[in-house]
């Protein structure tokens, strides 16, 4: 979770803009932090973003080895789910990524003009596939360290997979891309970071307490489940099964959140920006991004 410093709530920093007094000056200040943090992102180089994206997968997996042990242990969904966040805790503190995590800040810097599509299909497909690769290494560690959790993967890849391509599963993941980009809003705009760690609890808690279908998440499960062998899915009904997840999280964290955040702004606020940063001379004619120092320019 690579996440700027928190928005500080003391009282308005900032004097209200006579051009939009019905948005909050912390809003707008997070606005143009998101923007500046999205396009961080989105010029990172290829090792970096890959090994940003491994980690993420490395700690989630870790989440889910301790979902399961305490699972297996007490029979407890809820200790289960309190141990998961675990997983989450160390994404907020070693600052590695989730796929989903970039729903809300990346996108706010293209709507906004200041970077390209193709950078945040680059960012996604990157992050998505070394959360995979990551998450994949801890799940065949596990269930070879663990032969004693073999039944508990067993029963929850099974019952995973046994709800098929269904309303259900899809309203699942609808709920859990919500809340990785609900989470990452709230990161970005606690006042402190013990309040940061609250929303990363609160949020990994429902995550892995009511099995929410994370596509990363999931995709750990059922492959340590196929790791220990006797399933009665494949690698073909995984992929199918975690495609339908996929876009059941882009619903989600894109459609009721992203797009809601982005409509409190308001349109004038993002046509301004995507005004300024159109004529911003700084402009990459290649891709049509701009350096982040050159949005700190511009924002000034």
């Amino acid at each position: 979770m690579t996440e700027a410093t928190p928005a500080t709530r003391e009282g308005p920093s900032t004097p209200l803009d006579p051009d939009r007094p019905d948005v909050e000056p912390e809003l707008l200040e997070s606005f143009d932090a998101s923007i500046l943090e999205g396009a961080y992102r989105l010029r990172r180089s290829t090792p970096n973003l890959m090994s940003t994206g491994l980690m993420a997968g490395f700690d989630v997996g870790f989440g889910v080895l301790a979902l399961l042990y305490v699972q297996d242990q007490t029979g407890s969904e809820l200790l289960g789910g309190l141990a998961f966040t675990i997983g989450f805790f160390a994404l907020h503190l070693g600052r590695s990524e989730l796929f989903t995590e970039n729903f809300l800040v990346p996108v706010t810097t293209v709507v906004t003009g200041a970077a390209s599509v193709r950078d945040l299909l680059r960012l996604w497909v990157g992050t998505y596939l070394t959360n995979l690769l990551g998450g994949f290494a801890v799940a065949a560690t596990l269930v070879t360290a663990y032969p004693e959790l073999h039944d508990t993967v067993l029963t929850l890849a099974e019952k995973i997979e046994g709800r098929g391509l269904t309303t259900e599963s899809f309203m699942l993941a609808v709920l859990a891309g919500a809340a990785i980009t609900l989470m990452t809003w709230m990161i970005r705009n606690a006042a402190t970071e013990l309040g940061a760690l609250v929303s990363v609890g609160a949020f990994g808690f429902l995550l892995g307490a009511m099995h929410l279908n994370h596509v990363v998440v999931i995709s750990i499960k059922m492959f340590a489940a196929m790791v220990v062998g006797g399933t009665s899915f494949g690698v073909i009904d995984w992929l199918a099964f975690s495609s339908f997840v996929v876009v059941g999280n882009l619903v989600g964290g894109l459609g009721l959140v992203t797009v809601a955040r982005l409509v409190q702004l308001g349109g004038p606020e993002i046509r301004g920006k995507r005004a300024r940063h159109r004529r911003s001379p700084r402009r990459r004619r290649t891709t049509g991004s701009i350096a982040p120092t050159d949005i700190l320019r511009d924002q000034a």
